[in-house]
């Protein structure tokens, strides 16, 4: 069986709060990694396990039988665009706020048998 991927573009939450989620579950079976997501408090979780949930879905519709037993090869953050917006400050400085996004990518693919 061929890679089955799912993906979150243009998520609206910067990248670096997500990826220490994705290093996590990388290398995990799909009930593993839903698993751990389930219970972090955290906003980042919420998306991958989104996009996770997304890509066992995929491999289902595929004809992939034991969804919860793939492994997942890929789990990576990617920085999405940015709103740049322009905030005034004192003594006629301005600084730049960047309003990041971010693209959620999972990889799932069946076990190797020994």
């Amino acid at each position: 069986m061929a890679l089955i991927k799912a993906s979150h573009r243009h998520a609206r939450i910067s990248a670096t709060k997500i990826r220490p989620f994705a290093d996590m579950i990388r290398g995990k079976t799909v009930a593993e990694g839903t698993r751990a997501l389930l219970y972090v408090p955290n906003r980042g979780a919420k998306f991958l396990a989104k996009v996770l949930r997304s890509a066992a879905a995929n491999a289902e519709d595929r004809g992939a039988r034991n969804v919860d037993q793939l492994i997942i090869k890929d789990a990576r953050v990617d920085g999405g665009p940015m709103f740049k917006r322009i905030k005034p400050m004192s003594r006629g400085q301005a600084f730049m706020i960047r309003r990041r996004f971010a693209h959620v990518h999972v990889a799932v693919d069946a076990p190797e048998i020994a």
